[in-house]
């Protein structure tokens, strides 16, 4: 995998790094970045799984009328 080298505010990643409770600053910075990315995919597959079952009503036909 590439990889990059970027400069942080020392502050900002001292403070990922107690948070995370990682002693190094690329582990934390990383590790925050995996979370980002993971929660992304979860409420992507959170929002298929709601908009299913209206995709699924739409889709059958009216009920007919009963009488």
């Amino acid at each position: 995998m590439a990889k990059i080298n970027i400069s942080l505010d020392a502050e900002l990643v001292v403070e990922v790094m107690v948070l995370a409770g990682v002693g190094s600053p690329q582990d934390a910075v990383e590790a925050v970045v995996r979370d980002y990315i993971a929660r992304g995919h979860r409420t992507e597959a959170r929002v298929q799984l709601q908009d299913e079952p209206g995709r699924k009503s739409e889709s059958l036909p009216p009920p007919l009328p009963e009488g």
